[in-house]
This record gives structure tokens, C-alpha cells and sequence, in this order.
């Protein structure tokens, strides 16, 4: 199954780094996402974007975790010639990774 049918995404940039935040439709899969989105995971899904490290915060009370994403948006808004300088669509990527149903 797809992480979207899990949860949502939400995407804010700072200059060439990215946050991805994965928050759970239901707070019941929050365990099993845990186990199955770690950073490595999120950067080998993104390795065409990430070229920098991701951190991984969790946020078990909002059934949500944040990922930051090191040099992501080809060096920021202002430098990028991409069309998504603000990296809005990774999360639409990242959701689109496959996971075991829990």
C-alpha cells in the first residue's frame, strides 16, 4: 500500500533545506511508521532530490513525524532553477513510497 493511504504530508522550506512532515490519519499507525519511514529509507525514496543528510524528528503525541532534508532544493528559492523552488511537491513524493499495511 502507499504511505498516502496512511497519512498526509505537509512541506516548509529554509533556504536549501527542506521539512517533510508525515502525520497519520489515525494515530494507531503511528508505531508501524515509525518503524518503517526511517531516514534511511526517506533519502534512498528522494535520492534524486536529497543530496544532504535527513533527520528524522518524531512526534509520537501529534502522530506525526518531521523529516529535514539537507540540501534538497538545489540551493535554496533565490538560486534554483527548478519549477518547485520551495519543494512543495516532495511531499506528493514521499507519500508515494510503499508501505506494509500495518
Amino acid at each position: 500500500m502507499k504511505l498516502r493511504e496512511l497519512a498526509h504530508g505537509r512541506t516548509g522550506d529554509k533556504g536549501n533545506t527542506l521539512n517533510v512532515s508525515v502525520i497519520c490519519f489515525d494515530a494507531k499507525h503511528y508505531g508501524h511508521l515509525r518503524d518503517t519511514l526511517t531516514p534511511e529509507r526517506v533519502k534512498a525514496h528522494l535520492a534524486d532530490v536529497v543530496k544532504g543528510d535527513v533527520v528524522r524528528y518524531d512526534l509520537p503525541l501529534l502522530g506525526a513525524f518531521n523529516f529535514v532534508l539537507g540540501h534538497a532544493l538545489g540551493g535554496g528559492v533565490t538560486r534554483s532553477l527548478a519549477l518547485d523552488a520551495h519543494g512543495k511537491s516532495i511531499s506528493t513524493a514521499l507519500l508515494d513510497i510503499d508501505v506494509a499495511e500495518p
